[in-house]
């Protein structure tokens, strides 16, 4: 503990060093020490603190993809949010989790070795609560699942491994499996006690029901893309699979979508009572428009090339001719002020 020094000390500490009872040097060599960081060779650190914020922010993207996901399924107010990522030993968390619990172990594949997803109990419960028509009510409930009750939770951890899947599509294709699940955390052994793990909390509430979702991923697992795990890769892996993905998505959609075609022969200012009175027969003079005169294709109202009349076999059909550049209503205006001007 650092002691704090009265006014009449460090007076006399002043007047020491000005009258040279006290030798400076003592306290430069001290001060050139170098500071002793602690460390613990039984829990080294694995990850980096850029390798962490990466992690949280993929699974914030499962978090918000298993909102989603679980609020269409239970057709309640879902919220899963990511709490904290830590790194810990597969020990602690282990002592950490309740008995029983639903604890479900997950092949990671094509990375080796398991993952476990631990889920609170008051979730469970709710969540199986609702899905059998029920309120969704807290509930303290604390025994191990039937096996109606394993089934219906298996559909739902499947359900949340396919959103795990997609979290991780920027760094690896991973294809997670459900191996089992079990109550009991002693019976989960992935790693041996003393490994290394990444924690991943995420805050659940199901209706007005508040509780854990613990995802667990040992190091050793993820060790081989370790080195993707960065947020300079991460983003640029968005960036690119978003822009290649993105355009071919956009051009299929394109390329399906219906425009109004219509070939446009002239135009002419007519008034309201001459319109009234036209009947069958009547002609209607276009000033501006010769027999020899292209007409005007246009598509969705825009003009977009100039065409010619024909037939194919009994059709009416126009012939596609010169490309007509219009200018948009709003950079027309835009051009008339700077004219004004």
């Amino acid at each position: 503990m650092t002691e704090i020094l009265s006014q009449d000390e460090i007076d006399a500490l002043l007047t020491a060093i000005s009258t040279g009872e006290v030798d400076t040097t003592d306290y430069s060599a001290a001060k050139e020490q170098r500071k002793v960081k602690i460390y613990d060779f039984r829990r080294p650190d694995k990850f980096s603190k850029d390798q962490i914020r990466t992690l949280q922010m993929m699974h914030e993207t499962f978090a918000r993809l298993t909102t989603t996901a679980l609020s269409a399924q239970l057709r309640a107010l879902v919220s899963v949010h990511v709490a904290s990522v830590d790194q810990l030993t597969y020990e602690e968390f282990i002592r950490s989790i309740p008995n029983p619990t639903t604890l479900a172990v997950i092949n990671m594949d094509p990375l080796k070795g398991s993952a476990v997803l631990e889920i609170d109990p008051s979730i469970t419960f709710t969540i199986i609560d609702k899905l059998f028509g029920g309120m969704g009510e807290s509930a303290k409930i604390s025994r191990e699942l039937t096996d109606i009750e394993l089934s219906v939770m298996e559909g739902i951890i499947v359900r949340i491994l396919g959103n795990l899947r997609e979290a991780w599509s920027n760094v690896i294709d991973l294809r997670p499996r459900l191996g089992n699940i079990e109550t009991n955390p002693q019976f989960a052994q992935i790693v041996p006690p003393n490994d290394m793990v990444v924690l991943i909390t995420l805050e659940t509430k199901v209706g007005e029901v508040e509780g854990m979702t613990n995802l667990c991923i040992p190091y050793i697992t993820i060790e081989p893309v370790i080195s993707k795990l960065s947020a300079q890769y991460w983003y640029s892996s968005i960036r690119k699979g978003a822009t290649d993905e993105n355009m071919t998505i956009i051009q299929g959609r394109l390329e399906s979508v219906e425009l109004p075609i219509s070939a446009e022969i002239g135009e002419v200012e007519v008034s309201m009572q001459e319109v009234m009175n036209l009947t069958v027969g009547d002609v209607v003079k276009l000033p501006d428009t010769k027999v020899s005169s292209d007409m005007v294709l246009r598509i969705s109202g825009r003009k977009k090339f100039k065409c010619r009349p024909g037939v194919i076999g009994t059709r009416i059909a126009v012939q596609v001719g010169e490309n007509i550049e219009e200018i948009p209503d709003e950079l027309l205006i835009s051009k008339r002020s700077e004219d004004d001007l």
